[in-house]
């Protein structure tokens, strides 16, 4: 095991409080008549990372019964370290260069319909990774010419180089999270900026991909900062929006202020939609990239 992919942290808080009965995951199914082990056995043996085990989403079985998951690129080791996000900080390996090929082999072995594709920051990189997301976009069309493909992408620093490798790969959606609102940007996520990720979204809105970003609550947001944050992605052209509750991974990561009661969410919701979004994923447990392939069927429905 890479010594680095724990990393400990400087600040430590106390651990977040019990969890409210909307939070409680509760899975309607068998072991033995789920899905989940055919999508880990697939993801094992290419040797692959998903965001889904090294970001600690809650909604791991429920996904993976499902046979979806999102695919995490360059390694589970990050340069940047934010402090609501589980995955490792580091010095990352090299790129394996095989790995756009396992990732299309395994999405056409599950026989995805809409796969996502994630990465770790990668800011040792020339380019980001760019090239790395634009090669996995290239294998699985070959392998799925009919899937649709979500690249859920770091920021770049926003350089337009390295945004323009990506473009040319074709995603089917275009998504960067905002995650924060702005005034817990400095906060919550040191190494980004409010207003570059903002830019990155506009900058591909202007390509003509259809857009897609998410927020996570219950790190000391009020509801008209939430509701700004919205208005400022719909002005950068950003269609579709999540909107999720931020789970505390373990003592060391910043605290759960606040366990957004689900009539908020869906108060969100309608305010998202009232503003034009045409597609508004709104609840305790909606990540990024839970149900993206409904995300995406229902949206301007």
């Amino acid at each position: 095991m890479n010594p680095l992919k724990k990393k400990p942290r400087t600040s430590s808080y106390a651990q977040a409080p019990e969890k409210p009965e909307w939070l409680k995951v509760r899975l309607p199914f068998r072991e033995k008549e789920n899905p989940v082990s055919l999508v880990r056995e697939t993801v094992d043996s290419g040797k692959l990372h998903t965001v889904c085990e090294s970001a600690s989403c809650p909604n791991l079985n429920h996904c993976w019964s499902r046979k979806t998951a999102t695919y995490m690129l360059a390694g589970d080791i990050c340069t940047r370290r934010c402090g609501y996000c589980d995955v490792a900080f580091g010095k990352p390996n090299s790129l394996d260069p095989e790995e756009p090929r396992r990732v299309a082999e395994s999405a056409a072995a599950l026989g995805l319909k809409h796969v996502v594709i994630t990465s770790v920051n990668r800011d040792d990189l020339p380019d980001g990774g760019a090239a790395h997301y634009k090669e996995t976009v290239l294998r699985i069309r070959e392998l799925l010419p009919n899937c649709k493909i979500e690249l859920l992408v770091p920021d770049f620093k926003a350089k337009e180089e390295n945004l323009e490798i990506i473009y040319s790969g074709k995603p089917d959606i275009f998504n960067h999270n905002l995650e924060t609102v702005k005034r817990l940007f400095p906060e919550i996520a040191p190494a980004k900026k409010y207003e570059r990720s903002l830019q990155v979204l506009e900058y591909a809105s202007q390509k003509g991909f259809l857009t897609k970003s998410g927020l996570i609550l219950g790190l000391g947001e009020t509801i008209e900062e939430v509701k700004e944050a919205l208005l400022d992605l719909r002005k950068a052209g950003v269609k579709m929006v999540t909107l999720g509750q931020y789970l505390q991974p373990t003592p060391t990561h910043h605290p759960v202020k606040e366990y957004v009661h689900p009539d908020r969410f869906r108060e969100l919701k309608k305010y998202g939609e009232e503003i034009g979004f045409t597609s508004v994923f709104s609840g305790p447990l909606v990540r990024s990239s839970y149900h993206a392939d409904e995300q995406a069927a229902w949206r301007g429905n």
